[in-house]
């Protein structure tokens, strides 16, 4: 893929999420109706959470030369980052901005540039290319547990 068409698709997997959580009271939210799960919320606050790491992650090594990449700990960030106390609109807006904003400069690049690396603390050595489609994939990974959570409030 080239940069403008990897850059379109990280951009509309934002709209997805959208969609995803569109009609859901706070109740609804809140609730853990798949034993063992998160919530929808804390789905979207992870999702939110993890965009800002992961657009650095994009425009370091866009920029650097082969910098480190820190894993996170998604299981640290829920525990003590108030994910029910988040507000829906305020997560989904902080993805639509980062994603737009990473988006822009993602067209920007030259083909080549998708060939950079950086190297992760956890998974190695990650191409930019591999960096965007990961990010541009958290978002659907995470839909078809929303899914699981609608149809089991009956919401499907």
């Amino acid at each position: 893929m080239t940069p403008v068409e990897l850059a379109d698709t990280y951009l509309t997997r934002a709209a997805l999420l959208r969609v995803a959580v569109d009609g859901m009271t706070r109740e609804q939210l809140i609730a853990r109706p798949v034993p063992g799960k998160w919530s929808t919320l804390e789905v979207v606050a992870h999702i939110s959470d993890f965009e800002p790491i992961m657009a650095d992650r994009i425009k370091r090594v866009a920029s650097h030369d082969n910098p480190t990449l820190l894993g996170a700990d998604e299981n640290l960030f829920a525990a003590h980052l108030f994910y029910h106390e988040r507000i829906i609109d305020e997560e989904l807006a902080v993805v639509d901005a980062i994603r737009s904003s990473t988006a822009r400069t993602l067209r920007q690049l030259s083909p080549d540039a998708l060939n950079r690396v950086g190297t992760h603390t956890e998974a190695g050595v990650l191409t930019l290319e591999q960096l965007i489609l990961r990010a541009t994939n958290h978002i659907t990974h995470h839909l078809k547990f929303i899914r699981e959570k609608r149809e089991a409030l009956g919401l499907s």
